[in-house]
C-alpha cells in the first residue's frame, strides 16, 4: 500500500544531523561544572552544577537561568558546606525549582545530601540537610507534589512531601558496594532506580543495577546487566513509550578503567531487548552523569557522553526505536568538553549541558542548543487504505496547547482514543466511535491539563497501542 511504501521510503534515507543554533558558556574566574539542564515553561533553560572547583578548593551550588536564546536572566550560588555540588534540578509545578546534590563539611569530615526548594527567581524557600546518609544524585517532583531522590550509600531512595519532610527511606543492593544515580516515577505510580551493585562478594566488580518499586518503595523486581569481566555503572534511566526502559552508563576494564558508553533497552519487566555501544570512550567511572540517554518524541532515543580520547569533545548519538543508529554528532570548541545532561526541547531539537576547558583558563558551564531533529518530523500520512494498524507519535511534542494525533485503520471498526496521566487515570476521551478504514488525524487540546507527561492510547478491536506525549506550558 501507499502507507507501507511511505514508511519504506522514509526509512531508506539517512537522517541528517541537527544544526547547531547557538552555544553559550557561563561562569566566572572559578571553575564551573554543569550537571543538569531543563527547559522551563517560559521556553528558556535552567542549569545547575557547581562553582569553585573540587578539593582542595571550595565549591557552591551554582544555578543559571536563561531565556530561549541562552542569554542569562539570573544566576544564583548557594553555600551550605565546604564542598557543595548540585547534580539535579527540575522546575516544579509552582514555577520554582528543586535542586539536589552533595555536601561535605571539611572540619567534621562529614558528608551527606542537600535538597533545596526555590521560587521562580531562585530565592530559597526551604532547604533540607541530611548528613551521614550518602549523596543525592537525582531528584524528581512526583504526582503528589512531593519529591523522590536517589543517591549513594547502599542505593538509597528517599521520598519527601511537598515541604521536604521525609515520608520514607529505602535502601537496595545485593553487595557491599552499591550506589543509585538516577530515578524516575513510572506510569503505575511507582519508581525505577538505576546505578550499580557489586557482582562479587568483595565488591571489586560492578554491574548495572535496576530496581523497580511500587509507590511505597517496596521492591517489585530487580535486574543486573553486565558483560562478564568488565565493570558496568548505570548513570541514567528512562521509562519508554512501550512501557520498558532505556539505560545508559559506562562499561570498562575494572583495573585500567578504560572503556566506553553502554546502552541497554529492556521491556516492562526489565528483560533485555538490545544493547548498544555508542562508540564514545572515556576514562574512569567519573561523575554520575557521565553517559545520559533520553527517549525522544518519535519513539527513539538520544544519547550524550564525552570522550577522553582523540578526537576530544562530547558526542550526541540518535537511535530509532529498534536501536539502529540514525546519526552521530561531535561538539567541540576547545577540544576539552564534557557532556553531563541532555533534553529534547519543544522545537524538536536538543539542549546539551556540561563543561568546557579553555586554554589558559578554568572550566565553565557549556551549553549547546541544536535545531529540530529531522527524524522527529511528523509523517505525512497518505489517504489510501493502509495494510495494518498504526499509531503515530503526536506532533508537535512537547506541545502547548494542542497537538495532532495520526493513526491508520486497515478496516472499519470502533475506535477508542484516550489520554491518561502518570497514575493511569483517564483525563480525556478524544475519540469513541465507529470509524471507516483509512488514515485519520485528530487534534487534541490540552488547555485544561497541567504541564506534565501523559499517555495516549488507541484501541480498536484487538489492536492496542500507547505512546507518550508532553504538555509544556
Amino acid at each position: 500500500s501507499l502507507w507501507m511504501l511511505f514508511l519504506l521510503v522514509a526509512n531508506t534515507y539517512a537522517q541528517p544531523n541537527p544544526d547547531t543554533l547557538w552555544t553559550r558558556t557561563y561562569g566566572g574566574i572559578l571553575d564551573d561544572y554543569a550537571y543538569s539542564i531543563k527547559q522551563t515553561s517560559d521556553g528558556g533553560y535552567v542549569i545547575a552544577g557547581l562553582t569553585g572547583g573540587y578539593a582542595p578548593s571550595f565549591s557552591d551550588f551554582y544555578v543559571v537561568k536563561t531565556d530561549a536564546q541562552g542569554d542569562t536572566l539570573w544566576t544564583r550560588t548557594y553555600n551550605e558546606s565546604s564542598y557543595d555540588i548540585a547534580y539535579s534540578i527540575q522546575q516544579t509545578t509552582d514555577g520554582g525549582f528543586v535542586l539536589a546534590g552533595n555536601i561535605f563539611y571539611e572540619n567534621s569530615n562529614q558528608s551527606g545530601y542537600y535538597v533545596m526548594k526555590t521560587d521562580a527567581q531562585g530565592d530559597t524557600l526551604w532547604t533540607r540537610t541530611h548528613v551521614g546518609t550518602g549523596e543525592a544524585y537525582s531528584i524528581q517532583q512526583t504526582t503528589d507534589s512531593g519529591y523522590i531522590i536517589a543517591g549513594g550509600w547502599h542505593f538509597r531512595v528517599v521520598k519527601m512531601n511537598s515541604q521536604g519532610d521525609i515520608l520514607w527511606t529505602r535502601t537496595y543492593g545485593r553487595g557491599v558496594a552499591n550506589s543509585a544515580y538516577a530515578i524516575q516515577q513510572t506510569t503505575d505510580g511507582g519508581y525505577v532506580v538505576a546505578g550499580y551493585t557489586s557482582n562479587t562478594p568483595g565488591g571489586s566488580h560492578y554491574d548495572f543495577y535496576v530496581v523497580k518499586t511500587d509507590s511505597q518503595g517496596d521492591t517489585l523486581w530487580t535486574r543486573t546487566y553486565g558483560e562478564g569481566y568488565y565493570d558496568q555503572v548505570a548513570h541514567s534511566i528512562q521509562q519508554t513509550a512501550d512501557g520498558g526502559y532505556v539505560i545508559a552508563g559506562f562499561s570498562g576494564d575494572p583495573f585500567t578503567q578504560q572503556g566506553g558508553a553502554w546502552v541497554v533497552k529492556t521491556d516492562a519487566q526489565g528483560d533485555t531487548l538490545w544493547t548498544r555501544y555508542p562508540g564514545v570512550t572515556n576514562t574512569g567511572f567519573g561523575s554520575p552523569s557521565q553517559s545520559i540517554v533520553q527517549d525522544t518524541t518519535d519513539g527513539g532515543f538520544v544519547f550524550a557522553g564525552h570522550t577522553s580520547h582523540d578526537p576530544l569533545g562530547f558526542y550526541v548519538v540518535k537511535y530509532n526505536a529498534q536501536g539502529n543508529r540514525l546519526w552521530t554528532r561531535r561538539y567541540s570548541r576547545s577540544g576539552h568538553e564534557w557532556a553531563n545532561s541532555i533534553q529534547q526541547t519543544t522545537d524538536g531539537g536538543f539542549v546539551i549541558a556540561g563543561s568546557i576547558h579553555g586554554p589558559g583558563s578554568g572550566d565553565d558551564f557549556y551549553v549547546v542548543k541544536t535545531g529540530p531533529d529531522a527524524s522527529n518530523a511528523a509523517p505525512d500520512m497518505v489517504g489510501a487504505v493502509p495494510s495494518g494498524f498504526a499509531l503515530e507519535q503526536n506532533y508537535p511534542n512537547p506541545f502547548n496547547p494542542s497537538t495532532q494525533i495520526a493513526y491508520a485503520l486497515p478496516r472499519t471498526g470502533r475506535v477508542s482514543l484516550t489520554i491518561s496521566n502518570l497514575l493511569g487515570q483517564n483525563v480525556a476521551v478524544v475519540e469513541d466511535e465507529i470509524q471507516t478504514a483509512g488514515t485519520h488525524t485528530v487534534s487534541f487540546d490540552g488547555s485544561a491539563l497541567p504541564s506534565g507527561i501523559y499517555f495516549y492510547r488507541l484501541q480498536t478491536g484487538d489492536f492496542v497501542q500507547t505512546k507518550k506525549m508532553i504538555i509544556l506550558k
